[in-house]
Protein backbone atom coordinates (compact mmCIF):
# COMPACT_ATOMS: atom_id res chain seq x y z
CA UNK A 1 0.00 0.00 0.00
CA UNK A 2 1.10 3.87 0.01
CA UNK A 3 2.40 5.33 1.92
CA UNK A 4 3.17 9.10 0.99
CA UNK A 5 0.30 11.47 -0.05
CA UNK A 6 1.80 11.37 -3.81
CA UNK A 7 1.72 7.78 -4.07
CA UNK A 8 -1.55 7.71 -2.86
CA UNK A 9 -2.61 10.38 -5.69
CA UNK A 10 -1.03 8.00 -8.22
CA UNK A 11 -2.07 4.89 -6.84
CA UNK A 12 -5.89 7.20 -7.41
CA UNK A 13 -5.04 8.13 -10.92
CA UNK A 14 -3.87 4.83 -11.98
CA UNK A 15 -6.96 3.14 -11.11
CA UNK A 16 -9.52 5.82 -12.84
CA UNK A 17 -7.08 4.95 -15.95
CA UNK A 18 -7.76 1.26 -15.50
CA UNK A 19 -11.52 1.51 -16.21
CA UNK A 20 -10.71 3.93 -18.86
CA UNK A 21 -8.41 1.56 -20.58
CA UNK A 22 -11.06 -1.58 -20.15
CA UNK A 23 -13.72 0.41 -21.43
CA UNK A 24 -11.68 1.06 -24.44
CA UNK A 25 -10.09 -2.20 -24.59
CA UNK A 26 -13.43 -3.70 -24.44
CA UNK A 27 -15.21 -1.17 -26.88
CA UNK A 28 -12.21 -2.24 -29.51
CA UNK A 29 -12.33 -5.66 -29.33
CA UNK A 30 -16.01 -5.55 -29.82
CA UNK A 31 -15.52 -3.67 -33.44
CA UNK A 32 -12.94 -5.86 -34.22
CA UNK A 33 -14.27 -9.35 -33.16
CA UNK A 34 -17.84 -8.19 -35.61
CA UNK A 35 -15.64 -6.97 -38.14
CA UNK A 36 -14.33 -10.98 -38.33
CA UNK A 37 -17.25 -12.32 -38.21
CA UNK A 38 -18.69 -10.42 -40.88
CA UNK A 39 -15.71 -11.29 -43.45
CA UNK A 40 -15.85 -14.76 -41.83
CA UNK A 41 -19.66 -14.72 -43.07
CA UNK A 42 -18.45 -13.00 -46.65
CA UNK A 43 -20.61 -10.11 -45.65
CA UNK A 44 -18.90 -7.20 -47.81
CA UNK A 45 -21.35 -4.74 -46.82
CA UNK A 46 -21.83 -5.12 -43.39
CA UNK A 47 -18.04 -5.37 -43.24
CA UNK A 48 -17.95 -2.05 -45.28
CA UNK A 49 -20.56 -0.62 -42.65
CA UNK A 50 -18.23 -1.13 -39.81
CA UNK A 51 -14.89 -0.13 -41.55
CA UNK A 52 -15.76 4.00 -40.33
CA UNK A 53 -16.20 2.81 -37.06
CA UNK A 54 -13.33 0.28 -36.78
CA UNK A 55 -11.00 3.21 -37.95
CA UNK A 56 -12.19 5.96 -35.26
CA UNK A 57 -12.03 3.11 -32.20
CA UNK A 58 -8.48 2.36 -33.46
CA UNK A 59 -8.00 6.12 -33.95
CA UNK A 60 -8.89 6.82 -30.61
CA UNK A 61 -7.43 4.20 -28.99
CA UNK A 62 -3.89 5.40 -30.19
CA UNK A 63 -4.64 9.34 -29.38
CA UNK A 64 -5.27 8.00 -25.58
CA UNK A 65 -2.21 6.65 -26.03
CA UNK A 66 -3.69 2.96 -25.09
CA UNK A 67 -2.22 1.39 -28.34
CA UNK A 68 0.58 1.93 -30.81
CA UNK A 69 0.23 4.25 -33.83
CA UNK A 70 1.85 1.42 -35.92
CA UNK A 71 -0.22 -1.08 -34.20
CA UNK A 72 -3.26 0.63 -35.48
CA UNK A 73 -2.19 1.27 -38.95
CA UNK A 74 -1.30 -2.60 -39.06
CA UNK A 75 -4.82 -3.66 -38.15
CA UNK A 76 -6.14 -0.70 -40.38
CA UNK A 77 -4.15 -2.37 -43.40
CA UNK A 78 -5.04 -5.98 -42.52
CA UNK A 79 -8.95 -4.82 -42.68
CA UNK A 80 -8.81 -3.93 -45.80
CA UNK A 81 -6.60 -6.48 -47.09
CA UNK A 82 -9.19 -8.82 -45.84
CA UNK A 83 -12.05 -6.79 -47.02
CA UNK A 84 -10.91 -6.81 -50.56
CA UNK A 85 -10.71 -10.39 -50.61
CA UNK A 86 -14.11 -11.04 -50.19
Amino acid sequence: MPITSSAKKALRASDKKRVFNLRRKAEMERKVKSFRKCIAEKDKTGAEKLIPDLYQVLDKAVKTGYIKENTSSRTKSRAMAALKKI
